[in-house]
């Protein structure tokens, strides 16, 4: 039932979307060098490493690293990254891996493949069984700000109360917070 929302949402999503998505990727284009998405080595279902695609919002020499271990992460940000990045507008290429079933709309934020702490809880707390999402619970509550013991324990929550109702109030509150900006540390 989840796999067959996520691809019926995906394809609305994407067509809705196209037009917005194409705007994007000139202002991306246009603003900076590089190329217009980044490809970042994730962690998905049962730790398997899937490339997952961003608009790409910082430049590209920027160390990879989550942003936070960064000194200075604004001063890496692309003309546009900052607006796409608070906005969450780059993330919607993610679509492309939820239609592809690297990911899901709802699920654990996929975690780089560097990020050893994070795996090893998640892995310790059975949630790495599950696709990562473009939102999650811990997402909606709290993001960025967010310790990573606080974000398994809400990760886990998740796993055990998952359900397409848990995952439509989810989606609900990523929109509400994605308009107030809640949560946004970078």
């Amino acid at each position: 039932m989840k796999r067959s929302f996520d691809l019926l949402f995906g394809v609305l999503v994407a067509l809705v979307l196209s037009f917005p998505l194409l705007l994007l990727t000139l202002a991306v284009r246009f603003t900076s060098r590089g190329p217009v998405l980044y490809w970042s080595d994730r962690v998905g279902q049962n730790n398997r490493i899937f490339k997952m695609p961003k608009f790409r919002t910082m430049r590209v020499d920027t160390p990879v690293v989550a942003t936070h271990l960064l000194d200075n992460p604004q001063a890496w940000l692309t003309p546009v990254g900052g607006i796409l990045r608070k906005s969450s507008l780059d993330e919607l290429p993610q679509i492309w891996s939820i239609l592809k079933g690297d990911m899901s709309f709802v699920g654990p934020r996929p975690a780089l493949f560097n990020q050893d702490d994070l795996i090893a809880l998640r892995t310790q707390a059975g949630v790495h069984i599950l696709l990562p999402g473009l939102t999650g619970w811990a997402q909606v509550n709290g993001r960025d700000e967010l310790p990573i013991p606080r974000k398994v324990r809400l990760d886990a929550e998740y796993l055990h109360r998952q359900s397409l109702s848990f995952d439509f109030y989810i989606l609900w509150l990523t929109v509400v917070k994605v308009l107030r900006r809640d949560g946004v540390a970078h």
